[in-house]
């Protein structure tokens, strides 16, 4: 395992490692010395992780401190790990209920991630795992999330996305995706026709944090053979109740006008 390592990042992962064990400004003669390193290889370590954002510099002495992009990364991590503790058990309650694939995800520059998933007693073979990345334009997880973003930044994500077609169902036309999404946002979930994996159905809706921010979505995803109009009527009713249920578990107040989160409509 030892020849894998990368010399120069295990550098920069001790640096990062010293201001949680001495919980103050450090300056690079005090990790020069402290590490064992030259003042030159710490310096230029240093100067990388501030262009990056890791680390900050305080001008008046030079000293550095841990930046705000640690910050961005742990809370993130908070974010993943909290969001699917207290989403397990609803998604087994969705399984147990539906006897479908249930997935839980959450958002990270412009794709989305797998968190959890749990096939259900009818598992089928599909695109998903956890960990994996995925679009956010035809997915129905991704839609989701999408649809529920402020309306400057929905822009600009689908600016910087080639909505490159998976099957002949995706949406490649960003004027006609747009138009999807404000629908997507008035009926309070997304359905993915086929849009990434041909043969599959999928429906989802957004989870919302105690800020009233949309942090991730839940779906359940079944071949398309099994979603009849009865069928999709109530996968939808169960996969908006369950992420009304999960976001009020992850501290947000639910409004009577919030559409996203109406489990009547």
């Amino acid at each position: 395992m030892a020849e894998r390592l990368i010399q120069s990042i295990e550098r920069a992962a001790d640096i990062l490692e010293l201001f949680l064990a001495f919980d103050q400004e450090l300056s690079v003669k005090d990790i020069s010395d402290k590490l064992g390193l030259s003042k030159s290889t710490v310096h230029g370590i240093m100067k990388t992780l501030e262009y990056r954002g890791y680390l900050q510099q305080n001008k008046d002495d030079l000293k550095y401190r841990l930046g705000l992009k640690l910050f961005e990364l742990g809370n993130r991590v908070s974010h993943q790990f909290d969001l699917g503790k207290i989403a397990r058990p609803t998604i087994k309650e969705l399984v147990d209920e539906l006897k479908e694939t249930v997935h839980l995800v959450v958002f990270e520059q412009g794709e989305v991630i797998y968190i959890e998933k749990l096939d259900g007693p009818r598992a089928l073979r599909i695109y998903s795992h956890v960990g994996k990345r995925a679009p956010i334009y035809c997915t129905g997880v991704g839609k989701a999330i999408l649809a529920f973003q402020e309306e400057e930044e929905m822009e600009r994500l689908l600016l910087n996305s080639d909505l490159e077609p998976y099957t002949e169902y995706t949406i490649t036309d960003k004027k006609k995706m747009k138009t999807h999404l404000h629908i997507i946002r008035e009926q309070g979930y997304s359905i993915d026709d086929e849009e990434i994996e041909l043969g599959l159905k999928c429906v989802a809706a957004p989870i919302f944090d105690h800020h009233g921010q949309v942090i991730g979505a839940i779906s359940c995803a079944a071949p398309k053979v099994r979603m009849d109009e009865v069928r999709l009527a109530e996968v939808i009713k169960q996969i908006k109740q369950a992420a009304a249920s999960i976001s009020q578990r992850m501290g947000y107040k639910i409004k009577s006008t919030c559409v996203g989160l109406d489990t009547n409509k």
